[in-house]
């Protein structure tokens, strides 16, 4: 009878304090009004990184580091990749970044899942949207979204690591202007 008693303590402490995890990065998810960091981007092994800042909702500009002069520009309705030669634009609607840059369907998501601690560092999601997975992971101590996981519209396989999170920063106004082709 003990052992059962052992049990059902332990199911009940360890659904709560998953539950705690949940309700603590919902929370924090709906105060972030916007997230500056830096980030390490791997697709398909090719490491790329630089600077940026997302604005909920999907709103997202990012600086890659200098010998690339890349960027990549969200408005909410499109997302732009640029480089000195080339320029990319794509209905953000068609890509996994329009999951990540809606924290509504986040928390949503979120609330319906189940998450996976990774060394009592890492909260992990995967989110299943029509044929779309995305892996979000958020840090254990400050419950800051952290990085994602994803297949791109290439079938490339992205991981991308952020770090050096401030949050509801003042903006500048047009920083999310789509930029114009050359």
């Amino acid at each position: 009878m003990l052992r059962y008693f052992l049990i059902f303590f332990l199911f009940i402490f360890n659904s709560n304090s998953n539950a705690e995890f949940k309700n603590k990065i919902i929370n924090n998810l709906k105060i972030t009004n916007n997230l500056n960091f830096r980030f390490e981007q791997n697709i398909n092994g090719k490491i790329e990184n630089g600077n940026c800042t997302i604005e909920y909702p999907k709103k997202i500009f990012c600086e890659y580091a200098r010998s690339s002069n890349k960027i990549l520009v969200s408005n909410g309705k499109s997302l732009v990749v640029k480089t000195r030669t080339s320029y990319y634009r794509y209905p953000l609607a068609k890509t996994p970044l329009n999951f990540i840059l809606d924290k509504n369907f986040l928390i949503k998501k979120i609330n319906g899942l189940e998450e996976r601690i990774v060394d009592k560092r890492l909260i992990n999601y995967t989110i299943v949207d029509k044929d779309t997975e995305l892996k979000i992971f958020f840090d254990a101590q400050t419950y800051d979204l952290v990085g994602w996981q994803n297949t791109d519209l290439y079938q490339n396989f992205n991981i991308t690591f952020i770090s050096s999170i401030r949050k509801n920063r003042v903006l500048k106004k047009n920083l999310f202007k789509i930029p114009s082709q050359n």
